[in-house]
């Protein structure tokens, strides 16, 4: 466990680096949008919570209207449902026997949803989720596009959904039609070709398993890229969105249609400047250890002349722009994660500043949840 960095009414001085900060008035203004956006819709708001991995922001979403989460792993779940939330949908397939039993188990205390696209799971979820004494809510995952996992849609999942509404402890729920790579295409005309291609997919898989004679009420998707195109399809019940919380440089690179809702940068890791070697470099003490680097380097907050142009385990390299004023010993940093949700699972806490004081320190309870 890593050393608690601050303690509330610290000062922003006081806060221990490298640190994963939130900016509580940009955190809220970003769930405040999103709960509004989609209240009055029809449609439910299931937030994905591996971009957060922390149950206090899991609270926050569900006080403002969510109908639970969404997580990636049996683990994860388990320590929402610890935590008191009390709706979670493991939006993955789960193969492993051991993973089934614990994700039936949760069921007794919870309502947890877990996704198939093969037939041969499913009666290792009805034998778990009857000897456990539960029941697991059940969605087929289609293939809308993203190319991972999931049945193609269409008639190819019409033996599934029977199997599932057939099988003693398990309840069908409706389809799973995620489509990941969509979130981060560029331009505008790009992520409404894709989802409209995706909800055409989605339309045709319900009907047809409607058609067999089997109620299909769900179909969940969407994320904090495209998740409006999702509202309004009319084909979509429920949505995903999960890094509209924090967001990161790379959402920064989508380009925005006139209609779409920005959200504010709310997540940084806050880092100290150790070293200034030379006038044109400086040296702060977060690395590749206190970012993730899958989707490039952080961007500097309020850039003052500053680029991030390289990193070592513990080192973060700044370019520094010599015309510009040149950081000191001590100052510090604020650094844009290229990608939120694996920087979010290096770090045990997230401190919330207000200004520049500390008001509160949430445990990140779920992350390293890998199994």
């Amino acid at each position: 466990m890593q050393r608690v960095p601050a303690r509330i009414g610290d000062p922003l001085a006081a806060v221990e680096t490298p640190a994963l900060v939130v900016d509580l008035d940009a955190f809220e203004h970003n769930l405040d949008l999103m709960a509004n956006a989609v209240r009055g819709s029809g449609l439910a708001l299931r937030p994905h919570a591996k971009s957060h991995k922390c149950p206090d922001i899991a609270k926050a979403q569900v006080a403002r209207g969510a109908v639970g989460i969404c997580c990636q792993k049996v683990d994860e779940a388990a320590a929402f449902v610890a935590a008191g939330i009390a709706n979670v949908l493991v939006t993955n397939e789960i193969v492993a026997p051991a993973k089934i039993a614990r994700l039936a188990a949760l069921a007794r205390s919870a309502t947890i949803g877990v996704l198939v696209d093969d037939m041969r799971v499913i009666a290792d979820l009805s034998a778990a989720a009857s000897l456990a004494g539960g029941t697991l809510h059940v969605y087929v995952e289609i293939d809308v596009g993203a190319h991972r996992c999931g049945v193609a849609s269409g008639e190819a999942a019409v033996p599934l959904a029977r199997a599932i509404a057939a099988a003693p402890g398990l309840a069908f729920r409706g389809l799973h039609a995620y489509h990941g790579a969509a979130q981060h295409l560029r331009r505008p005309e790009q992520r409404l070709e894709a989802i409209a291609a995706a909800s055409r997919q989605a339309a045709d898989t319900k009907a047809a398993i409607e058609r067999a004679g089997v109620a299909c009420p769900v179909v969940t998707g969407a994320g904090t890229g495209t998740w409006q195109l999702e509202r309004d399809s009319r084909i979509y019940t429920e949505l995903q969105p999960g890094s509209y919380v924090f967001m990161d440089a790379d959402y920064l690179r989508n380009a925005l249609s006139p209609d779409q809702h920005h959200f504010e940068h709310s997540l940084y890791v806050l880092a100290t400047v150790m070293s200034t070697p030379t006038p044109e470099r400086a040296i702060v003490d977060a690395g590749l250890k206190a970012l993730a680097f899958d989707s490039g380097p952080p961007l500097v907050h309020v850039a003052r002349g500053l680029e991030y142009v390289k990193a070592s385990d513990e080192h973060g390299v700044l370019e520094v722009d010599p015309k510009r004023a040149q950081p000191a010993l001590g100052d510090r940093v604020w650094l844009i994660p290229g990608h939120c949700d694996p920087t979010v699972n290096l770090y045990d806490w997230i401190v919330g500043m207000r200004g520049e004081r500390v008001e509160c320190v949430w445990p990140v309870a779920a992350r390293g949840a890998l199994g």
